[in-house]
């Protein structure tokens, strides 16, 4: 369990995923995407998904995100049945999908204004802009940022509603190389800051090790999950540690590329 700082919002939500399926309908034929996904998050715990590309890891995060309902099983956050969004589920995409026409403070404020708390807690803007490091960007437009700077919007967006789980599906996946690996460091601060539970999709498995307490593998579609590789390496996490060299071959070769290390 993460350590939470005095002023951190609430806990992070349990998340309790139970004999999950779900298919796409492709023209009229079902086309199975997830298949009996069993899956336990505890509070402020941050759980990577690692699997084949298309397997279905985005589809469960639109799952717990309350987006879709799955055609079986059930997902529950805090005993309470996933059937719809809620603001305390919040879900970050790979592209920022910031409004071009609208500074950075007024897409921060998106959220609140939807819900009508802007004026009682506009505050919040202010503390989500600190917290990502842009404060001083404001005033700011989506096109005056680079890629790093853009995403800290997105999560800024994101944590002024006040989350208590943080679903990201790949939100640094179009972002340089250098930008990428200053970020993961970024986002476990913010995690660890925040106390919130935070579900991650990458394709990156060097990623999924320095951010994830514990990296979920699924198989091939319709995804089942193979194994759960627990990572309790404290943080601050150095890439060079032989233990993550152990953890990286471990995940590759339930991925089936062992052969390539």
């Amino acid at each position: 369990m993460v350590a939470v700082s005095e002023g951190s919002a609430r806990l992070g939500v349990r998340l309790n995923v139970r004999g999950v399926s779900h298919a796409f309908d492709l023209e009229g034929a079902a086309l199975p995407v997830l298949d009996d996904i069993d899956l336990d998050v505890q509070p402020g715990e941050f759980v990577a998904l690692l699997g084949p590309s298309g397997c279905g890891k985005s589809t469960l995060l639109r799952l717990v995100a309350g987006l879709e309902t799955p055609d079986r099983g059930l997902i529950e956050a805090d005993g309470i049945a996933v059937t719809r969004p809620d603001p305390s589920r919040i879900l970050v995409f790979q592209d920022p999908t910031l409004y071009p026409w609208r500074t950075v403070r007024d897409n921060v404020a998106l959220g609140l204004q939807a819900r009508g708390l802007l004026r009682r807690d506009g505050a919040r803007i202010d503390d989500a802009l600190q917290r990502v490091g842009l404060t001083a960007f404001g005033s700011a437009y989506p096109h005056q940022l680079s890629g790093g700077m853009a995403q800290r919007a997105a999560l800024a967006r994101a944590l002024v509603n006040d989350p208590r789980i943080l679903i990201l599906d790949e939100p640094l996946g179009k972002l340089d190389s250098l930008t990428r690996l200053a970020m993961q460091s970024e986002l476990v601060d913010l995690w660890q800051r925040s106390g919130v539970t935070a579900l991650l999709v990458t394709h990156d498995v060097e990623e999924a090790l320095f951010l994830a307490t514990r990296i979920v593998v699924l198989s091939d579609r319709p995804a089942r999950i193979k194994d759960e590789l627990i990572n309790d390496l404290p943080y601050p996490r150095h890439r060079g540690d032989p233990r993550i060299a152990d953890l990286r071959r471990r995940a590759l070769s339930l991925l089936g590329l062992a052969a390539t290390w």
